[in-house]
């Protein structure tokens, strides 16, 4: 075997490079890293989820794809806390409810649309995507005469072409950063309770079911506690940035720098 000597100073030399080498390579990996992040940083393929704002407001938020039966309760205890909230209406429900319909409008709440027939629009092609989307406003338009400019997938399920379907037709695709979860029969009041109130901030949208177990009987709390905390209850629309903006990676609306 052959041995190679190596003078200290020489090593010296070869350690100096190494290192040198090392700081470049890590300094153009960092920089390639900042600049994936920096194009990834704003998204036009995504919903929002929550709006950027300095005050305390919050959007209150149900969909509707179910029964109807609590739906006066609940419209009488936003009356309470002088909450405004946006319904997301599946066109079948308002078909088959159409004066529940009526009554969240007359109360000066939002009607949005969350799509006429309640599928997994992520797994449909965009010609039916465009159709359950415009079916469905046609039957809340026609039941309110109110525009209807807002929609939710069903399930919450969506791809980049559901969003972009849905900006085609002039609708901007609204999700939530607060879950209630008051869906899961095994979650109870307090847990669903515990879950909004500490996970709602400023420019918060909040995702409610009606007929549910709990979601009439918790509302009164949620709201008194949130009340106390500062919150105004606002319409989506309303917590809505108006002029121009970008939706961040995580889904936040933030205005135009």
């Amino acid at each position: 075997m052959k041995v190679i000597l190596i003078s200290r100073k020489n090593l010296t030399f070869i350690v100096v490079i190494a290192a040198a080498l090392f700081f470049i390579a890590v300094n153009t990996l960092l920089a390639r890293d900042n600049l994936i992040q920096v194009s990834g940083s704003f998204r036009e393929d995504i919903p929002i989820y929550s709006v950027e704002t300095d005050e305390k407001k919050c959007a209150i938020t149900f969909d509707c794809a179910w029964g109807a039966s609590d739906i006066p309760n609940i419209l009488d205890t936003l009356d309470k806390y002088h909450a405004k909230a946006t319904f997301f209406i599946v066109g079948l429900w308002a078909e088959k409810y159409p004066d529940m319909v009526k009554l969240i409008d007359e109360r000066g709440h939002e009607i949005a649309n969350h799509g006429y027939s309640h599928l997994h629009m992520a797994s449909l092609p965009e010609e039916k995507i465009a159709e359950e989307i415009t079916r469905c406003t046609q039957v809340l338009e026609e039941l309110t005469g109110q525009k209807v400019k807002l929609f939710r997938p069903p399930y919450g399920e969506y791809d980049a072409e559901v969003v972009k379907t849905a900006q085609k037709l002039g609708y901007q695709t609204i999700q939530w950063d607060c879950d209630s979860l008051d869906w899961k029969k095994d979650m109870g009041k307090e847990n669903i309770f515990n879950r909004v109130v500490k996970r709602t901030g400023k420019g918060s949208v909040i995702l409610f079911h009606n007929d549910t177990l709990y979601t009439q009987d918790v509302l009164p709390d949620i709201l008194d506690s949130l009340t106390e905390s500062g919150f105004d209850f606002v319409t989506v629309t309303d917590l809505l940035i108006k002029g121009p903006f970008k939706i961040r990676y995580d889904g936040r609306q933030v205005p135009e720098t």
